[in-house]
């Protein structure tokens, strides 16, 4: 069975795996991301995928490529990290610098959403005619469409979904952008607003939600309806035949999606209610970037 290196880089932490054609993901390793610079971070790259290959008793000959999710923006054809606002590799060679180290005929680099989505869209076993939307709701909103099994990408915004504009309860009569009022910042900055805090986290603005504690079920329900209004502009733009939600705010939380179809239901005309059965959240977690880096050599 083919097999490939999978690379998920964030700001945050690095997990690389030995992942499998079938889409199966073995000797997952984790390590916190050193973004001193550009090279640091580069040589824990490369030292996790000495370490999968170690691990997993394979050689750089039994593997049929490397994939690389990164951040931010991405230029595929080349294979170059453009900008990321948490990484330090603007303008870095990724595709190339790896081929020196790694004697592996296919090296392919893509946005870290784009490749979580690509897993969702394998695991979800559509037709190559449907229509599936992978949404994010995370640090930040953002969603990701593939038709006709490609990627819809646009010229360069497609799917930047938090950049909509929405009209909270909140905010009178005045719009903002769905990432300021539908993310996990914004659930944090909205909690310590309504309810004079001064700092709780996302986290414990849920908890204290889960318990029934006076004033967060509000909270919830605003951050729930601003959503709801994205999620209406997605399925009125493109009427997908599946989203699939993945971020940790609704993956660890999942809850917040029957709030969500709650609110949804209210904008969606007669003909569009089947549209609630369509929505799920993301059985892969937090392994969806790793697994579709690691599908995305095989496509």
């Amino acid at each position: 069975m083919k097999k490939a290196i999978a690379l998920d880089i964030g700001g945050t932490k690095i997990a690389a795996a030995l992942v499998t054609e079938a889409g199966e993901w073995h000797h997952r390793i984790e390590v916190k991301s050193d973004v001193t610079n550009c090279e640091t971070l580069f040589e824990q790259v490369v030292q996790l995928v000495n370490q999968v290959l170690s691990d997993s008793a394979t050689s750089l000959n039994e593997i049929t490529g490397i994939g690389v999710g990164v951040p931010g923006k991405v230029d595929r054809i080349n294979g170059i990290a453009v900008f990321q606002n948490n990484i330090p590799w603007k303008d870095f060679p990724v595709v190339s610098r790896l081929k020196e180290r790694f004697d592996v005929e296919t090296i392919v680099i893509d946005n870290d959403v784009y490749m979580a989505a690509y897993a969702e869209w394998k695991m979800a076993q559509m037709s190559q005619e449907e229509t599936f939307v992978y949404m994010t709701i995370s640090t930040g909103v953002s969603c990701t469409t593939i038709h006709n099994g490609e990627f819809l990408r646009g010229a360069g915004f497609a799917g930047e979904l938090g950049l909509i504009p929405v009209l909270p309860e909140s905010n009178g009569s005045k719009n903002q952008r769905l990432e300021q009022v539908g993310s996990g910042p914004a659930i944090q900055r909205l909690a310590e607003k309504k309810l004079g805090l001064k700092e709780i986290t996302t986290k414990e603005v849920f908890e204290q939600y889960s318990k029934g504690v006076e004033g967060y079920q509000a909270i919830i329900e605003e951050v729930a309806d601003n959503l709801a209004q994205g999620i209406y502009a997605v399925t009125s733009l493109i009427d997908p035949q599946k989203i699939v939600f993945g971020g940790s705010v609704i993956v660890h939380n999942p809850f917040l999606l029957t709030s969500i179809k709650e609110k949804l239901n209210h904008y969606l005309i007669e003909e569009q209610k089947s549209f609630l059965e369509r929505l799920f959240i993301s059985q892969l977690a937090q392994d969806n970037g790793i697994l579709g880096a690691g599908l995305s050599v095989f496509k």
